[in-house]
This record gives structure tokens, sequence and C-alpha cells, in this order.
């Protein structure tokens, strides 16, 4: 007998594969050495679409000042919601913890329907039928600390919570300010390229306005069209960098970087009076107040607690359990007439409860308790010298900023006055025209050093505060 074969479809056999292949799964890459083409997945993308993506958008049209740009980095931040809502579960972990100090009640309920037989019924045969509920109470009397050790362990882990919440935050502070003088200082360079083509190109206006009129020579002009050419090479060469610094601090902030938006210009931003504060007045004020530091002091409270507990488990434990409850019951016999009963049980227990012997257990579970405590106790040093260390290297830095900046000052001072009277001789005929660019380059190069030189004062300053535990000056409205 032939059977006859009926041909598939050639536009059903890729969706025949489709089929095949999902009722299986996604299987791993059969080798490491390439990349695996990946299903597209519809569900997922699905998903993605729900979760929360938006980003803040910037007014092109406003100013940002510093602390505008921080309260949106904390408002946008998702670092600061994640450390927000692992504080919230150590804060609901207390109140679980607390809740073992108080009775538990439960009610039960049940239904049953029972056949009982003996030799198949001959002999005896029973039925019953019972409904019984109750409230069962139990509580613990006396565990010897356990469960308050417990609960000041889950304290501690809150309170570490909390000060890794003000650290991140203190983070997202320092990160946006870093960001924003970045900018600043790619800000303050173009700026100053810029100016210095300006005045490139207005000396190469002059020298051939001189040579047309028989007053210079053609070697000064060349040198002047070289000067204006070295001037707009410059300036192109950093102006990409304001771009990148931009993008940074939207990284930061949270935002879209394709989205331009202005800041406060440098010259703007204020810089305070130098510290009078000695170092070791500052590392005394951050080792009492740096949040990471406390954090690291709260997890020793925490392990202190976790050795009470392993302690509270060498002793017997006194609970108390007891119920009250109500029966309704029906029965019968063969033959004989359903009999009912209603009673109201009740009980009430005692119970001492101690683990005489448990292969080590416990004696284990202490010496991992107070390793634990050596651990933190551990960390703890380790962060003390290394917040000693950042603010001796930090304050170091803001010394020697504050020396270049006032150098710096200076610099442009003496550069600009030479300028000036350079162009004023080459006028006056008693200067070459190379001194005037000689003098221009001197003065361009100054400007720029005039402005990162402020801004490291800034960031430097910034850091200190940041080291210090300290707001950071500018950061705060």
């Amino acid at each position: 007998m032939k059977t006859a074969q009926i041909p598939m479809p050639q536009h059903l056999l890729p969706l025949l594969l489709l089929t095949v292949a999902l009722s299986f799964g996604q299987t791993a890459p059969a080798s490491p050495d390439h990349a695996v083409a990946v299903p597209v997945d519809t569900r997922l993308r699905a998903e993605m679409a729900q979760l929360p993506g938006a980003r803040v958008a910037l007014d092109p049209n406003t100013v940002y000042t510093l602390a505008d740009l921080i309260d949106i980095a904390e408002k946008n931040n998702p670092e600061t919601r994640v450390v927000w809502e692992r504080a919230k579960a150590r804060a609901a972990a207390i109140g679980v913890a607390r809740s073992a100090l108080f009775p538990t009640v439960a009610a039960v309920a049940a239904g049953s329907i029972n056949q009982y037989s003996l030799f198949n019924g001959k002999f005896y045969h029973e039925d019953t039928k019972l409904a019984p509920w109750s409230l069962d109470l139990t509580y613990t009397v006396l565990d010897f600390g356990a469960r308050s050790a417990k609960i000041d362990a889950f304290k501690a882990s809150l309170l570490a919570a909390d000060f890794t919440f003000n650290d991140t935050h203190r983070n997202i502070i320092f990160e946006v300010t870093e960001a924003y003088y970045r900018l600043l200082d790619a800000i303050g360079r173009e700026d100053a390229a810029r100016a210095a083509l300006g005045e490139a190109q207005v000396l190469q206006e002059s020298v051939e306005a001189k040579l047309a009129n028989g007053f210079a020579t053609l070697p000064d002009t060349l040198e002047a069209r070289s000067a204006t050419a070295q001037a707009r090479y410059e300036l192109a060469s950093i102006q990409d960098l304001e771009e990148a610094a931009q993008g940074g601090l939207a990284t930061v902030l949270g935002v879209s970087p394709t989205i331009a938006f202005r800041v406060e210009d440098v010259t703007s931003v204020p810089v305070t009076a130098a510290v009078d504060e000695s170092v070791q007045t500052l590392t005394e004020r951050a080792l009492a107040q740096r949040p990471d530091l406390l954090a690291r002091a709260a997890q020793v409270r925490a392990a202190d607690a976790g050795i009470k507990q392993a302690h509270a488990a060498f002793y017997p434990v006194l609970a108390f359990n007891g119920d009250w409850g109500h029966t309704n019951a029906v029965g019968q016999q063969r033959g004989d007439p359903e009999v009912r009963s209603s009673i109201y049980p009740y009980q009430l227990q005692m119970k001492l409860t101690w683990n005489v012997f448990d292969g080590g257990a416990r004696r284990s579970e202490l010496a991992r308790a107070h390793a634990e405590k050596n651990e933190a106790q551990a960390h703890v040093a380790a962060s003390r010298d290394q917040i000693e260390n950042e603010i001796w290297t930090s304050y170091s830095r803001l010394k020697k900023a504050r020396e270049e900046q006032q150098a710096a000052d200076a610099l442009f001072e003496a550069a600009n006055q030479s300028y000036a009277a350079a162009t004023e001789a080459f006028q006056a005929g008693v200067r070459t025209f190379i001194d005037v660019t000689s003098a221009q380059r001197n003065l361009a190069r100054a400007r720029a050093a005039r402005v990162a030189a402020r801004v490291q004062l800034l960031s430097s300053m910034a850091d200190l505060a940041f080291r210090a535990g300290d707001p950071i000056p500018g950061a705060q409205h």
C-alpha cells in the first residue's frame, strides 16, 4: 500500500523552523571564537520599553551653576535610588527582627471525613466527620539575648546603609564638580586660543597695511601670517575638548549628551580665601565625619551583635505554647444512630530547649563572628590610613595650586604689559615685528596658563573639601 506525500509549501518552512527554535529555547554559543546570532525577542523589547528611562532635559538658554548641576544629578542619578532602596530594605529588616519579641497568634481551621473498617466491614465499621478550629499562641519567653542581638545587628546594618546613602551623594557631588571644572577648563582654553587668534589677526592686518605703505618688510608680513595660521591651528586643535567635556558632564548628570547646555563662566566662579586650618585639624574632622568611615564603624557594631547572637546559642530557649479552640464532631457506627459532640479543647505548654551537642557548629559560628569583627576593624583601620593619606596629599596639592595661580596671575600681567610695550615700540619703529610676535605668543601662553591655574585651584579646593567630608565650595545654593 502506498501513502501519498503532500509537499510542504515553501513559505511555511521559515515559520516551522522558527517554531522549532522557539520550542527548544535559546542555546549557548557553540564556541568562544565569534559572536552568536541571538533571535529577536519582542517580549524583551516590550519589557525594556516599560522600564523608567526618561532623562531630564536641560534648557539650552539657561546658565547652570555648579549647585544647579548637582541638584539635577542627585535627582536623576540611578545610584541614589539604588542605595535609597537598600536603606529601606534594612529598615524593614529591623521590623522583621523586632517582631520576634512579640507572641505569634495563628488561626487554624480544618475539616475531615474519616471511615474505618475492620475485616472489610464485617465486624466493625465507623464514620466520623470533624470540623475543628483553634487559636494557637507561641511566645519565646527567654533566649538569653539572641533576639535583641539580632535587632542590634539589623540596626547597625541600617546605620551603615544610611551612611552609604550619604556617601553616594557625596561622591556624586564630587563627580559633578570634577566634570564641571573639566568643562570650565576646556571653555577657558578655547576662549584663550580665540583671543590669541584675534590678536594675531589684528597684528597681521596692521603689518599688511604697513607693507602697503612701505613701512614694513615682506618677512614681517610672512611672520604675521605664520603667527595667525599657528593661532588658528591651536584653536582648531582644542575646539573638540569642550564638546568632549560637556558630554562627560552630561553622563554624570544622567542627561542626554546630544543637547548642548551652558554653564557658569570660569571667571565668575568664586575663589575662597586660603585654608587657615592645619592638616591635622582637617584630618581629625575627616575621621569624625566621613560617611564611608562611619559606615565601616557601623559594620563593626553589627559584628559585635553577631558575636552576642553566637554566644546566646550556647544557652537554652524557654518558650510558651498554648491553643484553644472548638471542635464539632459527628460519628456513626454500623447500625447505630449518629452521635454529635461539641467540645472546647485547650492546651498550655512551657518548653525548654537546650542543644547539648551539635558537633561543634556553635563554636565554629562563634569563631566566624569573631573573625568578621576582626575583619571589620581591619577595614576601619585601613580606611583611617587612607583618609589621612588623602588629606595630606590633597592639602599639599592645594598649596601648590595656590602658588601656581599666583604665579600665573603675575605671568599674565607681565606678558600683557610686555605685549603692549612691544606693540607700541613696533609702531614707533624701534622694535622688530619678531619681537611683537614673540610677545604675542608669550601672552597667549600666559592667558592659557592663567585659566588652567584658576581651574586647578578650584578643583583642588573641591578635592580637599571632598576628602575632609566638608561641603564643596559652590555646590550648595
